[in-house]
């Protein structure tokens, strides 16, 4: 499939809606909402679309589904559009294999089904039986896996449910012999796995307390607790390990050792940084207990990897921006007394395991995965051969596993499944997918963009072999810019479909992730966080003057933060770019902090409520500086009703506001998904048709014929 420009449609790229379709938008009723912040008052006259309950709010959503529904069924490129989405995304899928007593555990789709299936084999090469299948849980699929726990033995199975993309969580035990469910049944769980004590007669896990009627999906989640439940006893029974009632931030994260003697609990507030707590299981059973403070200070992060003997092996940036293994002895916990196992280097540690009586690091070299080993005393031993230059995640185990498995990705790879054996260093192909998309004719290349302020940053453009640097190549930048998240080269059929239509697909690894450890993140945060934006804004630039796009042929997408830094850079430079998709966006930064757990992404944003921090957030937020009379670029918003992490309100604010505005005939169109939330756990027919729906609009906006 190949996408066409003509050099008239290139002239007259905004002369009317795409393809020539006029669009009455639904008038939205405005409120006399006025809040004063500090020494402005700023009106929020969509406020009630805040209220997801509300049946003026559910009346909207239909209206702008109608009108949207109307305008994508009329674009000629949907149907081949959805035809090829369809087509790459029918491939088998395999998730990273994993053991716990005598089974082995994956995932599997078989290529088209609304969720994956989790496996269990007693060997690789016998033929795997089904531990769970989620798609037996909902008829039309939106009910899906959130999270498994096996016990030590690998005889019952721990596993959490969530329905129409929700963060909430159910948590249930199978046995695994029988196929058939215990009574155990835990509610009210987010942000939460499971971790069973080692005598497996029961399992760690934090929940929040029940939300009131009609909050469940906009209410703020504020004081979490971990508990223990033991199995057998309903959950009104589950004792409290952990709570912080004079702090509502703290969230806990759980594991126990490999030799079950130790309880390590990671207290999670906003941001990366965190606390480390212990709390000692005799003879691997719960006993009740205080946990006692390795660290609660907040100042860095500590990832527990490994316990051996009376020591805690972690990962941290403390003194070490791009991070270091330390030693922690427990006897002596005191920050003097750490022993550096493995110092810090000039690539930043992303990742860090302990498997087979070695350390397994994970770095990244200008946004590439480099995986290596280190023995036991941290002596460096050399690295795990990788593919390519790509993207490399897994490499889970325990200290007396014999090897480990891996998965590994570039933008033009799909994801194969490796396996590691810790003795000998050999890696070996366990899983590779069969695709209609052939690799070898395509090409990605590193580049590297010079942002506003003289910072370099890496970019990833992915094309077919030969293309024509000609500047009418159609471009889709993708970006997401925080919270330590670094956003490395990884194959997607949306992309794939993309480079298939002839079109070039790049990724910006700019600041606010974690590519270069957390002085990059911390580049792209609060005050600072227009690096973000300029960064983004530079890479748009430089496919430009590189002849390699041109504003008529470059569209931009991202979601979620990456949805927030969308709807800045458009505000800011809609002349760069012909059309925009933020996805699931953080688009009102004045009320953010209010709901669900926006609270937590403070470390990040900064919040309204500090006058320095309200002028930065003003300055750049989607929904407060869309400018009238100003020519915008195509926009579809995405967003779904069911969205409890990111509020849908930031996307019926934001597009009520764009679509009022005097922005130009380009349209401004939003896209709200019915029994969806923030992405996890959505059915593969809801993906296959929003992301093709996306695709095809760009190709629409620039007058792409697709053939």
């Amino acid at each position: 499939m190949k996408l066409t420009l003509s050099a008239l449609a290139l002239a007259a790229l905004f002369a009317t809606s795409a393809q020539g379709q006029s669009i009455s938008y639904p008038v939205t009723r405005k409120v006399d909402q006025v809040d004063a912040y500090h020494d402005t008052a700023v009106a929020d006259p969509y406020r009630w679309l805040e209220d997801d309950n509300s049946a003026d709010t559910k009346a909207w959503v239909v209206q702008q589904n109608e009108v949207t529904d109307k305008f994508l069924a009329a674009m000629p490129q949907r149907l081949p559009v959805r035809k090829l989405y369809t087509e790459l995304y029918d491939f088998e899928k395999f998730g990273i294999p994993f053991r716990e007593g005598k089974r082995y555990f994956w995932t599997h789709n078989s290529g088209l089904q609304p969720q994956s299936v989790l496996y269990t084999a007693t060997s690789l090469k016998d033929a795997p039986q089904v531990a769970l299948d989620p798609n037996t849980l909902s008829k039309d699929g939106t009910v899906a896996l959130s999270g498994v726990a096996p016990s030590r033995d690998g005889k019952l199975l721990a596993y959490g449910v969530a329905g129409a993309g929700s963060d909430w969580q159910t948590w249930r035990v199978r046995d695994l012999a029988t196929g058939q469910d215990l009574p155990d049944t835990i509610e009210w769980v987010k942000f939460s796995s499971a971790a069973w004590t080692a005598d497996g007669k029961g399992f760690f896990y934090a929940r929040f307390d029940a939300p009131k009627e009609g909050e469940a999906l906009k209410g703020s989640n504020y004081f979490q607790k971990l508990y223990y439940h033991r199995l057998g006893t309903p959950q009104a029974e589950d004792v409290l390990v952990a709570e912080n009632r004079d702090d509502k931030e703290w969230r806990f994260g759980t594991e126990v050792s490999d030799d079950g003697r130790l309880l390590l609990i990671s207290v999670v507030k906003s941001g990366s940084k965190n606390g480390l707590m212990v709390l000692p299981l005799p003879q691997g059973a719960f006993a009740g207990g205080k946990p006692q403070p390795v660290t609660l200070q907040f100042d860095a992060q500590y990832r527990p990897v490994a316990v051996l003997g009376d020591k805690i092996i972690v990962k941290t940036d403390r003194d070490a921006p791009r991070g270091r293994l330390v030693a922690i002895d427990l006897k002596n916990p005191a920050p003097a007394a750490w022993k550096t196992l493995v110092a810090e280097g000039p690539d930043a540690m992303t990742g860090a395991s302990a498997v087979g009586g070695r350390f397994l690091l994970s770095y990244l070299h200008d946004a590439a995965t480099l995986v290596r080993v280190h023995a036991a005393d941290g002596k460096r031993l050399g690295e795990v051969k990788l593919p390519g230059i790509g993207t490399a995640g897994g490499f889970g185990g325990r200290w007396d596993d014999k090897d480990t498995f891996f998965s590994y990705t570039s933008l033009t790879a799909p994801t194969e499944i490796h396996r590691y054996d810790i003795r000998t260093g050999k890696v070996e192909l366990f899983k590779a997918p069969k695709t209609a998309f052939n690799t070898d004719e395509f090409e990605t290349r590193r580049e590297f963009v010079t942002s506003k302020d003289g910072t370099r940053f890496p970019i990833f453009i992915a094309a077919k072999k030969g293309l024509k640097l000609d500047g009418r190549n159609p471009t889709l930048l993708y970006g997401y810019g925080g919270f330590n998240i670094s956003t490395t080269p990884t194959y997607g059929v949306t992309a794939a479909t993309w480079l298939k239509m002839g079109g070039v697909y790049v990724i910006a690894s700019i600041r606010g992730g974690g590519e270069y450890g957390s002085a990059w993140h911390d580049a792209g945060t609060q005050l600072k966080k227009q690096n973000v934006f300029d960064d983004f804004i530079a890479a748009g630039e430089w496919l430009v003057k590189n002849n390699i796009a041109s504003p008529a042929t470059l569209a931009i997408n991202g979601g979620s933060n990456g949805g927030l830094l969308v709807g800045a850079v458009t505000n800011q430079r809609p002349e760069l770019f012909a059309a925009a998709v933020p996805q699931v966006g953080v688009m009102d930064m004045l009320r953010y902090q209010n709901f669900t757990i926006g609270w937590a992404w403070a470390t990040d944003y900064g919040t309204s409520d500090n006058a320095e921090m309200f002028k930065a957030l003003y300055a750049y937020s989607p929904l407060h500086n869309i400018r009238s009379g100003v020519k915008y670029p195509a926009v579809l918003i995405t967003t779904g009703d069911h969205d409890d992490r990111v509020v849908p309100a930031h996307s019926f604010k934001y597009a009520a506001t764009l679509q009022a505005a005097d922005t130009g005939p380009a349209p401004k169109l939003i896209r709200i998904e019915t029994n969806a939330g923030h992405g996890a756990g959505k059915p593969t027919a809801k993906i296959i048709e929003e992301r093709s729906d996306i695709l095809a609009f760009i190709a629409n906006t620039m007058k792409l014929e697709v053939k």
